[in-house]
């Protein structure tokens, strides 16, 4: 393994770091004042990062993606984590899960996704079904060559831009010895859709103008051709793509991290008390240390995670330990900033709270960190019969 970053690996960091500062940051307050991004806003986004060569690049350059590794796409990521989320969405990291399209489902929405012509939207948490996937109660049953679908989805991201939805769906129950056990199978629904209705979602503290919605299914007919994978396959589908997503909520975790920490630095650096710099205090000045150990090792624990899957390791562990730490290691981070600034930490004179209350979710999506550390735990003590 190797430490230091090759130089095409710099220029992916230089160019994207460089299009997050002039693109995303100008709009930041205005995001968070109002709330929405503007389309022509998210167009021009999109517009520069398709001519950067940079959308949809966690593709495979056989389907048109720009066929970065694992690790380069951290290195993405990680740079993107600096800035707003409702505003990177239109960078375009479609759902890398849309690979297991098939026959006609290629060219209706694989390739578009990727060209940038249609955007998608994953559709898995529910009411009643968070963390318990296997709870869910969205259903689907089949009638001739269609599936009638019936249930709700919540807390759906970037279902306001989606041209169309990746949805999880519970197709049977099997009786197993711990009690029922759903089957669950991936559908890809359309906009507009019969039977299909996009609402409002809640209105969060977290990521303003990255919106969440709750989608309606009443008695939907689709046809068998809108499964992805095969029936009541839902699961591998999703083992084999989507948990690759927590490493990159660790990686964006680390970027809003640094980007936090500039900011303590420089006050520590420039606030003076008692006729000196605040940072020549010992009860900041050790906080400073903390921080930047901290960042660092969430970091390099990040990358190792992606360097395994590059190198076709197990990383399954490693990238929920990732996600843990880093998660927590940005809660941590944001709160002794604010503390740092003291009382302007809490104003929106400076974008401190903000990074503070943004990084409260990042514990929870993608996997609670309760459940990162079931996963760590169970891939510790099985193998020895625990």
């Amino acid at each position: 393994m190797h430490f230091g970053m090759t130089e095409e690996q710099e220029m992916i960091v230089s160019t994207v770091r460089s299009f997050v500062e002039n693109e995303i940051y100008p709009h930041e307050a205005m995001v968070e004042r109002t709330g929405q991004v503007p389309q022509e806003i998210g167009d021009d986004i999109k517009r520069k990062a398709i001519d950067l060569g940079f959308y949809a690049c966690n593709f495979p350059e056989s389907v048109g993606g720009a066929g970065l590794s694992h690790l380069d796409f951290a290195l993405v990521e990680r740079e993107l984590g600096r800035g707003s989320m409702a505003l990177n969405h239109f960078f375009g990291r479609p759902q890398n899960i849309l690979m297991a399209c098939e026959g006609e489902q290629v060219e209706k929405y694989l390739l578009p996704a990727v060209r940038g012509e249609k955007m998608d939207a994953l559709a898995m948490t529910e009411p009643d079904a968070g963390s318990d996937v296997r709870g869910m109660k969205c259903t689907a049953r089949p009638d001739g060559d269609d599936w009638v679908v019936n249930g709700s989805k919540h807390f759906i991201s970037g279902a306001e831009h989606a041209d169309f939805f990746i949805v999880f769906v519970a197709t049977g129950v099997d009786e197993t010895p711990r009690g029922p056990k759903k089957r669950i199978t991936t559908f890809l629904v359309d906009r507009g859709t019969p039977g299909f209705e996009i609402r409002d979602g809640y209105n969060s503290v977290s990521h303003k103008g990255y919106k969440n919605y709750t989608l309606y299914f009443d008695n939907c007919r689709l046809p068998k051709e809108q499964i992805l994978g095969e029936v009541d396959g839902g699961f591998a589908v999703m083992n084999t793509w989507l948990y690759a997503t927590r490493l990159t909520v660790a990686a964006m975790s680390v970027g809003r991290a640094r980007r936090c920490f500039d900011f303590a630095l420089n006050y520590a650096a420039e606030r003076k008390q008692f006729g000196q710099p605040i940072g020549k205090f010992q009860g900041v000045s050790f906080q400073i240390a903390d921080m930047i150990t901290e960042i660092d090792a969430a970091d390099l624990l990040t990358l190792s995670a992606a360097w395994r899957l590059d190198n076709d390791m197990p990383a399954n562990r490693e990238i929920a330990s990732a996600k843990l730490y880093a998660t927590e290691m940005l809660g941590r981070v944001t709160d002794t900033t604010l503390q740092i600034f003291g009382g302007m930490g809490l104003m929106d004179d400076f974008p401190i709270e903000r990074f503070w209350r943004d990084a409260r979710v990042e514990r929870i999506w993608d996997g609670t960190s309760e459940i990162q550390r079931h996963i760590i735990s169970r891939n510790l003590l099985r193998p020895l019969g625990a």
